[in-house]
């Protein structure tokens, strides 16, 4: 077995536990905010409609099914993909919208921010939803989903078997036998060096 595919679970625990978070707050925040009158119309509470289906609930799924794969994982490859996939969920939180409706050309609603009575469109209210629901969310599990793969790809010395002399453990070490000891004097060579004739 290839020391290096392996990585002890600790490694990926915590960025596991914040992207799970993050995939059940973006998936469920949209039905249960309602209850206090925050989030996007409708307001009401557990609807379904093609908005939430979306802008919610598949990039929450991503992120949610990638935290779970990052916490539990000890195979590099496996975990460097699940925190890909739980990025690119955090990508579609913030430019989903706009992507579907520029780039594919479908109309699929978000809503608008629900607002208390005599509240404009420009309020403080107006842009804390958009960006705990969709942009702040989507930048904040990109960056978890980053340093995510970031420690799963890394190479650690902890990582390789006790009996592992190297990190190189394939390497025949006959390879390595015509190179001399750094140990020991070096060679005295002044003798060999004639001064240089100047007169000629």
């Amino acid at each position: 077995m290839n020391p290096e595919g392996r990585i002890p679970r600790r490694r990926g625990a915590v960025c596991g536990l914040l992207l799970i978070l993050l995939g059940l707050w973006g998936g469920l925040a949209p039905f249960v905010g309602p209850y206090v009158h925050f989030g996007y119309t409708p307001d009401k509470t557990w609807l379904y409609n093609p908005g939430r289906l979306y802008y919610s609930i598949i990039p929450g799924a991503a992120v949610l099914l990638g935290g779970l794969v990052i916490a539990v994982t000890r195979n590099r490859g496996v975990g460097v993909s699940a925190g890909l996939l739980a990025a690119l969920g955090g990508a579609w939180f913030g430019l989903g919208h706009d992507f579907t409706t520029i780039v594919i050309r479908r109309s699929i609603a978000v809503g608008k921010p629900i607002l208390w009575a005599g509240a404009g469109p420009d309020s403080l209210r107006t842009y804390v939803e958009t960006v705990t629901l969709f942009t702040g969310l989507g930048l904040l599990v990109v960056f978890v989903g980053a340093i995510a793969m970031g420690r799963l790809s890394m190479l650690a010395a902890g990582d390789l078997p006790a009996e592992a002399d190297t990190y190189y453990g394939d390497f025949p070490a006959a390879q390595t036998a015509g190179f001399p000891s750094a140990t020991g004097q070096l060679p005295d060579t002044t003798t060999n060096i004639r001064p240089p004739d100047l007169l000629t």
